[in-house]
């Protein structure tokens, strides 16, 4: 199934269940849950009870204990529902365990996740990286699968390679992902090449990444006149998109719009997106976008520096944009401690976007060397190098040659000297 669509006749009702230990705050538990929801949601479900548990740790076997998935069971039956969704990752003895106790469908946080991602990939490279997470993730948990997969049918985390490829033995199915891991190599050799022919024109790379849903896509619309997808739901876009962006002084950037991070984002999808989301590696600076709206923006900001960190992306100049300003009522001010600059914006009604174009120009600049030399005449076509790559300040055309004043980067100062 590829659209996100659903027949409401056909959308099937969870119980989303998750278990509250010492390691975790009240907050952090309701706000996960909430989340859960929206991923059920987002993915074509409809939540119709939560159950949280109190215990020192997550049972190995069952993930909760038998008392709490005895209420769980009656409460499947009461509210008609097709089965859970667990908060965590299961282990194959788990998801066995409790789809023999409660007799239901049961899926976890990561196969929500990536039943979405198999929905929102267009591109050939998204569809590789999809499938190889899908297979990574189901093929570490073959044993504990294996009585439930003969029984997959429509629905909830079933999207992707298909039930002839989930029923395959683990011979085929490594076989299968080392065939992908090959694909998607030859993406990123592509990918790669791009990223040099970029270095060449000494255009400045600038990623945009934030939490899902932060408004990413919109921002890089507003600012670029493009048409990328937008939409109020989480991971609407999965393929990095980039669009060049004139600047106010004459400054060409580069804007690429990342795939969302998330809470608990699936070392699977990390591992696959590798080479999507080391777009923010390469990149020369960082637009941070976040939620302002968002109760939750604080830990979703750590979520995304967590993730940049991973990536070894965390050094860079970062520009914090806190979006969605026109949501609030008061204007108390937001501050990010690690970025350069904070900005208040609104994508969708271009509030403080020419206040972020003059960050970005500044930020740009603060990376240039200041040129003042004279040209021969027959040097003149540096001039147009100067132009294109940097930003000319002053030039006088005199006896001897052409003075030139200009700010540029400092690859192109070596050549220039």
């Amino acid at each position: 199934m590829s659209e996100m669509l659903v027949n409401e006749a056909m959308r099937e009702r969870f119980i989303l269940i998750g278990v509250q230990t010492a390691e975790r705050s009240a907050i952090s538990m309701e706000d996960s849950l909430g989340e859960l929801e929206e991923l059920v949601e987002t993915a074509g479900g409809d939540s119709v009870a939560m159950v949280v548990q109190n215990a020192q740790r997550i049972h190995p076997g069952t993930y909760m204990g038998r008392g709490k998935l005895e209420e769980v069971r009656q409460m499947l039956a009461v509210n008609d529902a097709d089965g859970v969704v667990c908060d965590d990752e299961l282990s194959p003895a788990q998801l066995n365990n409790l789809e023999r106790i409660l007799e239901c469908k049961v899926l976890d946080r990561t196969m929500v996740i990536l039943d979405i991602f198999a929905a929102r990939a267009r591109s050939s490279e998204g569809k590789i990286q999809v499938e190889l997470a899908q297979l990574r993730y189901r093929a570490a948990r073959l044993v504990g699968m294996r009585a439930s997969l003969s029984r997959l049918g429509g629905g909830i985390g079933t999207r992707g390679p298909g039930e002839k490829k989930l029923e395959m033995d683990r011979r085929l199915i490594h076989g299968r992902i080392s065939k992908l891991k090959e694909e998607l190599q030859t993406v990123q050799k592509h990918r790669d090449l791009i990223r040099e022919k970029r270095k060449e024109k000494h255009i400045p790379t600038v990623a945009i990444v934030g939490y899902t849903n932060a408004g990413k896509s919109t921002f890089l619309n507003r600012m670029t006149g493009s048409d990328v997808l937008e939409e109020d739901k989480l991971f609407a876009t999965l393929d990095p998109t980039t669009r060049l962006l004139e600047l106010e002084n004459g400054q060409e950037i580069l804007l690429t719009d990342t795939v969302g991070f998330i809470h608990k984002l699936p070392h699977h999808l990390i591992e696959a997106f590798k080479s999507t989301l080391e777009e923010a590696k390469y990149a020369d600076y960082i637009i941070h976008m976040v939620d302002a709206s968002d109760p939750m923006r604080d830990m979703h900001m750590q979520v995304v520096y967590d993730t940049l960190h991973d990536l070894e992306a965390d050094r860079k100049k970062i520009l914090t944009l806190f979006n969605k300003c026109d949501r609030l009522e008061d204007n108390h001010g937001f501050h990010d401690a690690r970025a350069e600059k904070c900005l208040r914006i609104s994508a969708l009604t271009g509030e403080g976007l020419d206040e972020c174009r003059e960050a970005l120009g500044e930020m740009v600049k603060e990376s240039y060397i200041l040129l003042e030399r004279i040209f021969s005449y027959k040097d003149v076509g540096l001039l147009q190098l100067i132009r294109r790559e940097g930003q000319l300040l002053e030039e006088e055309y005199l006896a001897e040659g052409i003075r030139v004043k200009a700010n540029v980067p400092v690859e192109l100062y070596g050549r220039l000297s």
